[in-house]
């Protein structure tokens, strides 16, 4: 699998959500701005169930760690959140497949990550750029990184266990740290 990069240039990151919206669907562009703000894994952004929100927290075991993660949902979050939860009053999972034939009169199952990475590849394609479904997660600990400078803020956020790890997969690399050395003079 190929890696994918975060999305450093904000206007960037509404584009994206705009073309996944007119090229794909209102859903994806939903995973795509939820995924910002939450800074899941997509296995885990998939799989969140209603019940899983209480009083304007998300709070669900990482599938991968096994971790928990209690995340208070930020104003955009609950609102996007609130409008899928409006729209699809019997749905279950958050981001429930309800569009194929195989989900009409099925148990309710969220929708899978295929679809997802065939979306953001090919949005990742039209703008030439590598996107991914982990692009939501780097996308969102680069932009906290830029915005605090606090690489330990950045690993707890995305329960990392490692700066370096944490710098690497945000995408602060050797470019970056030569921008900053010529960019901040004492």
């Amino acid at each position: 699998m190929a890696e994918v990069e975060a999305i450093k240039d904000l206007d960037k990151v509404r584009l994206i959500s705009h073309l996944l919206e007119i090229r794909c669907s209102k859903q994806m562009a939903d995973i795509w701005n939820i995924g910002l703000n939450l800074a899941l894994r997509i296995s885990d952004l998939l799989s969140i169930k209603f019940t899983d929100i209480r009083d304007g927290r998300l709070i669900i075991f990482e599938g991968k760690t096994g971790k928990r993660a209690e995340i208070k949902l930020n104003e955009k979050a609950q609102l996007l959140i609130n409008n899928i939860q409006l729209k699809h009053r019997n749905h279950i999972y958050l981001f429930q497949s309800y569009r194929n034939r195989q989900s009409i009169n099925r148990k309710p199952k969220p929708l899978n990550r295929r679809s997802v990475t065939k979306a953001f590849m090919l949005v990742g394609e039209e703008l030439g750029i590598r996107l991914g479904t982990h692009s939501m997660r780097k996308s969102r600990g680069f932009h906290l990184y830029k915005k605090t400078n606090d690489i330990a803020r950045v690993m707890k956020m995305l329960r990392h266990s490692s700066e370096g790890v944490t710098l690497r997969y945000i995408g602060i690399d050797q470019e970056v740290i030569d921008t900053d050395f010529v960019e901040l003079e004492i």
